[in-house]
């Protein structure tokens, strides 16, 4: 009897012991975890990049010192988000993917909750928020197994609005709304308040919007709000008075919304668009084409930058799964042939199955293809309509656009006459966008039989014939292949 107690008090201290020393997996929250995430947050919502990126390197080599993987994640995850949030979205999906190797099993549950819901913030920004809505979900599920801690108190109200975000771009309103205020019932900031109003706008519902949008920005007068909520705000609370006519108040707010935009443009440039669409709206109600031709022209050069990073974040993505289900695919070749050596019968089956696979597989391919023509063929589209809008206004940097939309027509046309002047590639512009005689001479302020005889020295300084349309020239050296171009006689 006294062999067995002793026995099992030699257990329960070799017990004692080993728990002892095993490490929990939320040992470094306090000397590493929280200090990063705080001042990381404070500087991303600053706009100071520089900083951002010394901090996160500083803190990635203590990380390595110390032995610990998940805090060289947590490093690799903040400049994630920066790339994800200022559109570069290759870079950021690299950096996702490099983080989630020490984050992604790991036991600490609030790691796992930061990495998934920062995949989330990821495909949001690449509009597909089928994805968003799984990784958050899985940061949601995560996070509310984590212990309490002051950065569980923080993330879980964000997870919720953003959820909120990504259920109204997803048209479930009412699974929207809930998240909204499950958010703001948490955190009870500015920021969540802000929220609520946008979903109202988003909605049309602006009795409501106004209400949410008003105490926004109230508790922001009230609150330490950082910048970048407060470009929230700002943009939110102008929208709304733009929405009901009060273009003054609209105006202010709005370019408020602007300054703080290019303040915190090197961390977060996503919103800076939507600020540039909305004062184009204003200045149009306004009556002031000027400005809102200006502002519209910034949209769509900050829209185009996001839409080509976004189609080229898609395509990366689906090359990346094509190669590696097709190593998958050739595995299972391989495997299913040794097989066949013991089995006619499963190589059969198994062979079925894997050209099953295949054709799957190109099925994806091409419906990625054609998801990344349909933005190519939109960014396309408002670059045209841009550089028409500049013809229309007989701007100066019209042909500086013409090129960058049309290069091989320029070079085609300078390979037939390379002393074409300037003003002259711009006539041959106009014409290429199929002006007629008569609104070449309203936009450029001249008279029609001037525009007469600049076609009759372009068909002169190009060898056109004289019973060929002039239209159809530019459209032909346009189409033709560059060999059969280098055979025209005109060349």
């Amino acid at each position: 009897m006294k062999k067995l107690i002793v026995r099992t008090m030699r257990m329960m201290i070799l017990f004692i012991i080993i728990s002892c020393s095993q490490i929990s997996p939320y040992h470094h929250t306090e000397d590493f975890d929280q200090p990063l995430i705080q001042q990381n947050n404070d500087m991303n919502s600053s706009g100071n990049f520089e900083a951002l990126v010394k901090l996160n390197g500083e803190y990635f080599k203590k990380a390595g010192k110390i032995g610990y993987e998940e805090g060289k994640g947590l490093c690799l995850l903040n400049i994630a988000n920066v790339n994800s949030t200022e559109g570069d979205y290759e870079r950021a999906h690299i950096l996702l993917d490099k983080a989630g190797e020490s984050l992604k099993h790991s036991k600490n549950n609030f790691h796992r909750a930061k990495f998934y819901d920062s995949y989330a913030h990821y495909y949001s920004h690449l509009k597909q928020y089928d994805k968003a809505i799984i990784y958050s979900d899985s940061a949601m599920h995560a996070l509310k197994k984590a212990p309490d801690s002051e950065l569980k108190k923080k993330l879980l109200p964000r997870i919720y609005t953003n959820r909120g975000a990504y259920f109204a771009w997803k048209g479930q309103l009412g699974n929207s709304l809930k998240n909204f205020h499950k958010g703001n019932a948490l955190e009870k900031s500015a920021y969540s308040t802000c929220m609520i109003a946008q979903y109202h706008l988003y909605t049309e519902r602006l009795d409501s919007a106004g209400i949410y949008a008003l105490r926004a920005e109230e508790m922001m007068n009230h609150q330490k709000t950082p910048d970048v909520e407060k470009l929230w705000i700002y943009y939110t609370v102008g929208y709304y008075n733009n929405e009901i006519d009060h273009y003054d108040e609209a105006e202010k707010m709005l370019k408020n919304a602007l300054q703080m935009s290019i303040k915190t443009r090197l961390t977060y440039s996503f919103h800076i668009k939507d600020i540039y669409k909305a004062l184009a709206d204003l200045y149009k109600k306004k009556k002031d084409k000027e400005k809102s031709f200006y502002y519209l022209s910034k949209y769509l050069e900050e829209d185009n930058r996001l839409n080509e990073s976004r189609f080229a974040a898609i395509n990366k993505t689906a090359d990346t799964f094509i190669s590696e289900a097709k190593k998958e695919v050739d595995q299972r070749e391989n495997d299913l042939w040794i097989m066949g050596i013991l089995s006619f019968v499963i190589l059969s089956v198994s062979g079925l199955y894997t050209r099953k696979k295949i054709h799957l597989l190109r099925l994806k391919k091409k419906s990625m293809k054609t998801e990344t023509d349909t933005l190519k063929n939109r960014v396309y589209e408002k670059k045209l309509q841009e550089v028409t809008e500049l013809a229309k206004k007989n701007d100066s940097s019209f042909l500086m656009k013409f090129k960058e939309l049309n290069p091989e027509f320029i070079r085609r046309l300078l390979t037939i006459n390379p002393d074409l002047e300037n003003s002259e590639l711009a006539f041959c512009g106009l014409l290429k966008l199929h002006f007629t005689s008569r609104e070449i001479a309203d936009y450029t302020f001249v008279q029609h039989k001037s525009i007469q005889q600049k076609k009759y020295r372009i068909r002169k300084k190009l060898n056109i014939e004289g019973d060929q349309d002039i239209y159809e020239f530019f459209d032909h050296i346009e189409k033709i292949s560059h060999e059969e171009f280098q055979k025209k006689p005109y060349i």
